[in-house]
């Protein structure tokens, strides 16, 4: 498990496939095939610089690095108190979370719920493997604010069993580096811990340290519906909100999708793709995880949207990643439902030029739901649909994602 700056989440206070088209799907984007654009996320269409190839040693295929943490496990914590001002004061927490495969192992889900002395704290990490690069980016999220917080994803790979990843973020007015360590790996208690430095890296202060332990899978479903009945409840007990608007996404979907080629041109040509979506709930409906593949004239797509609720805002954050690069893609689009419809907003960048984008989500049944992306490059005064979704529940097996 790996805690994006979990000193944010450390107040503790308690503590989507938003395809980008970014779908809550996706968004325009150079790196997928026939520069392919995933709605949403016009940043995309920047693209990466290239590897060149020949310019070093050889870099290991690190894409299934993470799978030993696939299952579920029990987890001790230690959170040193005011890093980085000379404190040693610790504070303990017990949990229990999972993890679970996407993309086949080039990418990975942990959920975790614990809980301590002050207070409690549900989580997860989604993380990203950049074929490319040969990197990982790993995000944290709690579901306190549904958010990943605005800090940018821990990088780095393993060498010789042990992974480091690091980043870049403010703290208490300060810019320092979060480094994240994995060892342990391959037995069944990998550990995990978080240190901070405020000197470049010359030294690092441990604020957080986690020991899990493997349990057996039934062990881990029966944690798992005691923690699931004991969030349920805590919701039951509040305010109606928006936190289940996307359940009806959960399960196996086909879909035919439509894309304007070169938006915002006064283009009037469309290309289409066939696919699948598979979505799940995490965090008992509060967050959902879709995986997405389509074939079309352009190639092969796979990607994945991670939707977020924030039980404070009553809004969603929906983020877009494809497995072609590897890490999240653009700033999240935002918004909610109301009437059965919903509109989720961002800002973003297309060929040089700063746009509006927005998704709608609407005619939503028991079977069949609808999605479109639009861009605007007027504030919003008009707007021009560049991607259709229309989704049809899969009726058997040889409907479903593969």
């Amino acid at each position: 498990m790996t805690f994006k700056s979990i000193c944010t989440c450390c107040a503790f206070c308690a503590a989507t496939f938003a395809f980008h088209a970014r779908q809550g799907f996706a968004r325009p984007n150079s790196n997928l095939p026939g520069n392919f654009y995933q709605p949403g996320n016009a940043a995309t269409l920047k693209g990466n610089p290239p590897i060149e190839q020949g310019s070093g040693a050889e870099l290991r295929d690190g894409q299934h690095d993470f799978d030993p943490l696939i299952g579920s496990w029990k987890y001790h914590l230690k959170r040193r108190l005011n890093p980085l001002t000379g404190s040693n004061t610790w504070v303990e927490f017990e949990g229990t979370g999972t993890c679970v495969k996407v993309w086949g192992g080039r990418a990975d889900l942990d959920q975790v719920e614990l809980d301590g002395s002050t207070g409690h704290i549900e989580g997860l990490t989604l993380r990203l493997y950049n074929p490319q690069s040969h990197q990982w980016s790993l995000y944290w999220a709690n579901s306190k604010d549904g958010t990943m917080g605005g800090d940018p994803p821990q990088i780095g790979e393993f060498k010789d069993g042990r992974g480091e990843f690091y980043a870049q973020v403010m703290r208490n007015g300060r810019a320092i580096f979060v480094r994240y360590d994995w060892s342990g790996m391959n037995t069944n208690s990998p550990h995990f811990e978080q240190s901070f430095s405020d000197d470049g890296g010359k030294t690092w202060e441990a604020n957080w340290i986690t020991d899990q332990t493997r349990v057996n899978e039934e062990a881990g479903k029966a944690a798992a519906a005691q923690d699931s009945e004991a969030t349920k409840t805590g919701s039951q007990q509040a305010v109606r909100d928006r936190q289940h608007d996307f359940d009806f996404e959960m399960g196996a979907w086909k879909q035919h999708l439509k894309r304007r080629l070169n938006p915002l041109t006064g283009s009037n040509t469309w290309v289409e793709f066939d696919g699948t979506i598979v979505g799940q709930k995490i965090w008992n409906g509060r967050a959902n995880l879709d995986e997405f593949e389509a074939d079309g004239p352009t190639g092969h797509i796979e990607g994945l949207t991670l939707r977020l609720y924030n039980p404070e805002a009553h809004q969603w954050s929906l983020y877009w990643a494809n497995s072609k690069v590897g890490y999240i893609d653009g700033p999240p689009q935002v918004g909610e439902f109301k009437n059965g419809r919903g509109e989720f907003y961002a800002q973003d960048t297309f060929k040089g030029r700063a746009i509006l984008i927005r998704y709608v989500w609407s005619e939503i049944t028991a079977n069949s739901a609808h999605f479109e992306q639009s861009f605007s490059d007027d504030g919003g005064k008009t707007w021009e649909v560049n991607w259709i979704s229309q989704m049809t529940r899969a009726k058997n097996e040889g409907d479903q994602a593969h």
